[in-house]
């Protein structure tokens, strides 16, 4: 429940009083287990901002927070007995003082308009500080190196530059947030930027973490290397001298619309025994092809970098851990857990980075069909795990290839899917282990070759393939490189869908079809962002991809954009000119809400993890909404896919909300928006918590109600 000191501050600007008189004015219609009120200040009452109210009398923390209407009313609905602290934040304000409440009660505020610019941007997203950084202008690209404009050579053009500035930066954390945008004052800037990435954090409270900050240290050192070091260390020292001297952003809108009848319930979680806030990488609460699973039960996360998973209990607000078995029975926290899912069982499957032992042997063994066309084993193994709550117990079973993140198709065997190898995408068949134990027979991958000779098949001599898009000989069939990512599988056809956001400049989606006798029978096509005449893309870092109901992909790319691709209208999936920007007329891009960054003319500061599209209206705002993560902008971000309008779904505290995935529950069709509910959680990486405000790893339920007073 702490805040930042500088709120702390901040907050004593800000006078904030229960009046009865108007108490019994103005009474808002409550239940017994609601709060209600109104909120007004010297202009009135106070439309479009946050009453929170929180609790540490529970098992774990809980925050509830709701958004006044436009006559300042709000009502805090279903709150567990407790005794709350409720207070106001707002854009255009600064953070009230904690008022003492219970459930059952009316509660009027007064607040105090923010006094200075300064106060009132201290809240504002990640995003809108982060836009003010200004990168070099698109003509001092190609760099030169160190002996010309000490830009790397690597940076071709200004795209470059930003897909760095997005990928690298953001991939662990909000960049923009209050411990990121201040820095200690210092007699040379750059010399202090580059002592912040030199030492980060510094040692962390569990030893356990150490190797791992040191690594992070290193990578953040390197990508500031790739920049063109002196460039790169000026332009954030410029940065963070502009804010020192009083620089603030425009101001965000505050919550309009629909906005205004968001509810966004929080509970504390993955704190680990010791203490230590665990690194959760995702979080998943059902099984995305029928979102009734697991109805009013457990919510479950991977314990990145812990070798364990977490648990939730929202029913009575308690959290816990479940450690991952090494080969010897034993907590093995050499096991990385990265991506989870449910099944239609309500068993937890999940992915494993884990590099324990030799792998299978059948992975290379020409006697498997998949290892004779192309064998995939390697030195060390690859695990993927599924806990099943009905026993309590975690099994880990060996791959044949690499996973990051999955997702199950809509075969009879149940098929899951796995993005993570830079050279196939691998499936297990859990129907056919469940019924017969055998990891060899349950799985199956198919080479990522693309058909550019356009004979309809895979040539099966791997000798014969170009090796690269970048080497087509039209004769032959084409490897494509480059790592996968966000994976979804599209349940009009069952085909694979799976983003190639590497390289990041200008990435792309990969659909693959399995056929009837894979791996003969397998398809692999990649399609791109089209290339503009000045050679820059119309969109770059692609990250998550998911598909409606229609077939139509949803593509979340870094840069600040939702691509929309059709492959319906594709004139060309196959042949010689297919290796990514054949069909430019399948593609159309929307720039996410918020600021550009400084000198780039599509997106936004935004930057996006995966793509989540409501299937089943899980949310409210109806069936094949698709949602993207807003990392770097706290919050979640839903676009109507008629009219290409936002829906920001923003979360105001912790500042910090910074989340890779989400998913949606239907645990009651019958009891309207209290039945259903999207869940995503903070899921920075390690250490990235102590940027979040109060420290906390939650949860977050964001519910859909049909008004602001609704109770």
């Amino acid at each position: 429940m702490k805040k930042h000191l500088l709120s702390t501050l901040l907050a004593g600007a800000a006078v904030w009083a229960v009046t009865p008189a108007a108490h019994a004015a103005q009474a808002v219609a409550i239940d017994g287990d609601d709060i209600g009120g109104v909120v007004t200040s010297s202009k009135g009452p106070e439309a479009g901002v946050w009453v929170i109210a929180e609790t540490g009398e529970l098992p774990t923390s809980f925050i509830k927070i709701v958004v006044t209407d436009d006559q300042g009313r709000y009502v805090l609905p279903d709150l567990p007995p407790a005794k709350y602290k409720v207070w106001v934040r707002g854009y255009g304000l600064t953070d009230s003082k904690q008022v003492d409440a219970q459930p059952g009660k009316n509660v009027n505020l007064t607040a105090v308009v923010a006094p200075t610019a300064q106060a009132a941007a201290e809240i504002y997203p990640a995003n809108y500080w982060y836009s003010m950084l200004k990168a070099p202008d698109a003509s001092q690209f190609p760099g030169t190196g160190p002996n010309g404009n000490g830009i790397s050579p690597g940076m071709v053009q200004q795209q470059d530059w930003h897909a760095h500035l997005k990928e690298q930066c953001l991939f662990c954390h909000q960049i923009g947030n209050f411990p990121t945008r201040t820095l200690a004052p210092s007699a040379n800037s750059s010399e202090a930027w580059a002592e912040r990435i030199a030492h980060g954090t510094g040692p962390v409270a569990d030893p356990r973490m150490n190797k791992l900050a040191e690594s992070y240290r290193g990578m953040m050192v390197n990508n500031m290397t790739r920049f063109g070091r002196t460039v790169g260390l000026k332009m954030f020292a410029d940065w963070t001298d502009g804010i020192s001297k009083g620089a603030v952003p425009e101001a965000p809108p505050r919550p309009s619309g629909v906005e205004r009848n968001i509810v966004l319930t929080q509970w504390g979680w993955a704190m680990g025994k010791d203490g230590v806030s665990i690194s959760v990488h995702d979080e998943i609460t059902t099984d995305k092809r029928n979102p009734t699973v697991n109805a009013n039960g457990e919510v479950y996360g991977v314990g990145t970098h812990y070798g364990n998973l977490t648990f939730l209990d929202p029913k009575t607000a308690k959290a816990y851990e479940v450690n991952i078995p090494g080969p010897d029975g034993k907590h093995d926290i050499e096991y990385v857990p990265h991506n989870p899912m449910l099944d239609q069982k309500g068993r937890l499957w999940f992915s494993s980075i884990s590099r324990q032992g030799a792998g299978p042997t059948y992975c290379s063994d020409p006697k498997n069909p998949f290892a004779k066309l192309y064998p995939n084993g390697q030195p060390t193994g690859r695990v993927m795990g599924y806990y099943d709550p009905a026993t309590k117990k975690i099994e880990m079973i060996p791959t044949c290839f690499g996973q990051h993140h999955l997702n199950f198709g809509y075969d009879k065997d149940n098929s899951l899917y796995f993005s993570g190898d830079t050279n196939v995408i691998g499936w297990f068949k859990t129907g056919v282990y469940d019924a017969t134990k055998d990891a060899e027979k349950a799985q199956g991958w198919c080479p990522l070759v693309l058909d550019t000779n356009g004979d309809g098949k895979i040539d099966p001599n791997k000798d014969n393939w170009n090796k690269s898009e970048k080497e087509l000989d039209p004769k032959k069939d084409t490897k494509l490189t480059g790592f996968m990512y966000g994976l979804n599988v599209n349940s009009a056809d069952d085909s694979v869908w799976s983003a190639k956001f590497s390289p990041a400049v200008p990435s792309g989606v990969i659909r693959m079809e399995r056929g009837a006798n894979p791996p003969e029978t397998c398809k692999v096509e990649y399609y791109e962002p089209p290339k503009k005449p000045d050679g820059s893309y119309a969109a770059f870092n692609g990250r998550g991809v998911d598909m409606d109901s229609k077939g139509i992909a949803w593509v979340a790319f870094g840069s600040g954009q939702v691509g929309r691709f059709d492959r319906g209208k594709c004139k060309v999936k196959t042949g010689p000119t297919a290796i990514g920007q054949q069909c430019p007329e399948g593609w159309s891009f929307i720039d996410s809400p918020g600021p550009k960054m400084a000198g780039l003319k599509d997106g936004s500061a935004d930057w996006h993890y995966l793509t989540w599209v409501d299937l089943h209206d899980t949310l409210g705002l109806g069936k094949d909404v698709p949602i993207v993560p807003g990392t770097n902008s706290d919050s979640l971000l839903a676009i109507d896919p008629a009219t290409n309008k936002w829906t920001v779904l923003r979360v105001p505290y912790p500042l910090g909300f910074y989340t890779r995935g989400l998913d949606g529950r239907i645990d009651d069709p019958k009891a309207g928006w209290k039945g259903r509910g999207l869940w995503a959680d903070y899921s920075p990486a390690q250490n990235a918590h102590l940027h979040t405000e109060g420290g906390h790893t939650n949860m977050v339920k964001f519910q859909l109600r049909p008004d602001p007073l609704a109770h």
